[in-house]
């Protein structure tokens, strides 16, 4: 609360609804670790499928609250479900790359809850630092919300050329050369855990590496989501609150769409048109157009529904398989 209260003349219901928050993010987060998953174990379809549940019931309930208590009422409450929908849609290419992490170090599935759990926990911090360091520079320097709204346009012309498939080359990411190379390793997993004494010395587990780089690539990806979130408002209470709690429905949404990810193919191309849009909408207001938060919200609930509809209504064209010549 102190973070934001640097900010702006936070008022006494939004210091409230920040209190509100925080318990149950942090109230979830000792119940999940500590009671629900003491053992490591694999997470069911079934099971995800509920938490998946849970935490969009406990996202829209907090929405709820913002349009109830909070000064500033629908519009508050519109920016936030804005920012909460861009952030996990985002999410889906998250989910895509943190698969192919755990898949090139052959992580066991019931340590993946484990990993998603502190790889969570580690974006609610970083991020807060992104949305601060953010929020402080928007202050001072107003203009760099241009600087956004170019890049938002940048990423989407990116991300719709993009062919979707993804690839990963760990060995020259600069965080796993650095633990490579500076902290000492062992090859064996040792139960899940990070560390470990082993003959003696303490060493780092491959898991480990694993966290490291789902940091990593969450660093990566909130170098997206975080100037979208300032592109639909400029209420730092609103982007970190929708901020995490669309990060903590990432865990659920992954093992729920884990299998079957590849399935909503177009919603990369409905990502790209959400971040045009939201930079081009910032860019406007140096012409005075204002996009309204209704307009924006309408969009962006428009574009990913499409996105969803079409990707089931028309198959994915498979690409056709070279076949070799059999020389006679």
């Amino acid at each position: 609360m102190l973070l934001f209260s640097l900010f702006r003349n936070q008022s006494e219901r939004e210091t409230i609804l920040f209190g509100v928050f925080a318990f149950i993010i942090i109230l979830f987060l000792v119940l999940d670790l500590g009671l629900f998953h003491k053992q490591a174990r694999r997470i069911s379809t079934k099971s995800a499928l509920y938490q998946s549940i849970f935490w969009v019931c406990v996202s829209t309930l907090f929405g709820f609250f913002i349009y109830k208590y909070d000064d500033s009422g629908a519009e508050g409450a519109v920016e936030y479900f804005s920012a909460y929908l861009t952030e996990y849609a985002l999410s889906v290419d998250n989910i895509f790359v943190i698969l192919l992490i755990l898949k090139y170090f052959r992580v066991k599935e019931e340590y993946y809850h484990k990993t998603l759990f502190w790889g969570i926990l580690g974006a609610i911090v970083f991020r807060g630092i992104f949305i601060f360091v953010g929020a402080y520079l928007i202050h001072q320097f107003h203009w760099i919300l241009y600087i956004f709204g170019v890049f938002l346009i940048y990423s989407g012309i990116r991300i719709y050329f993009e062919d979707g498939d993804e690839k990963i080359e760990p060995e020259k990411n600069p965080i796993m050369k650095f633990c490579l190379r500076f902290l000492p390793m062992t090859k064996n997993e040792h139960g899940g855990s990070f560390l470990v004494r082993e003959n003696g010395r303490l060493v780092f587990t491959p898991l480990f590496l694993v966290i490291a780089l789902v940091e990593t690539t969450d660093l990566i990806f909130a170098v997206d989501s975080i100037p979208a979130a300032f592109a639909i408002t400029q209420n730092e209470f609103l982007i970190y609150t929708s901020n995490i709690f669309a990060v903590m429905g990432l865990r659920a949404m992954f093992f729920l769409l884990a299998g079957i990810i590849d399935k909503f193919y177009l919603l990369q191309k409905g990502l790209s048109i959400i971040l045009f849009f939201i930079g081009a909408k910032m860019l406007l207001e140096i012409f005075d157009i204002d996009v309204g938060v209704y307009t924006s919200f309408s969009v962006i609930i428009a574009t990913l529904t499409l996105s969803i509809i079409f990707s089931v209504l028309v198959p994915r064209k498979e690409e056709p398989e070279e076949k070799d010549e059999v020389s006679s």
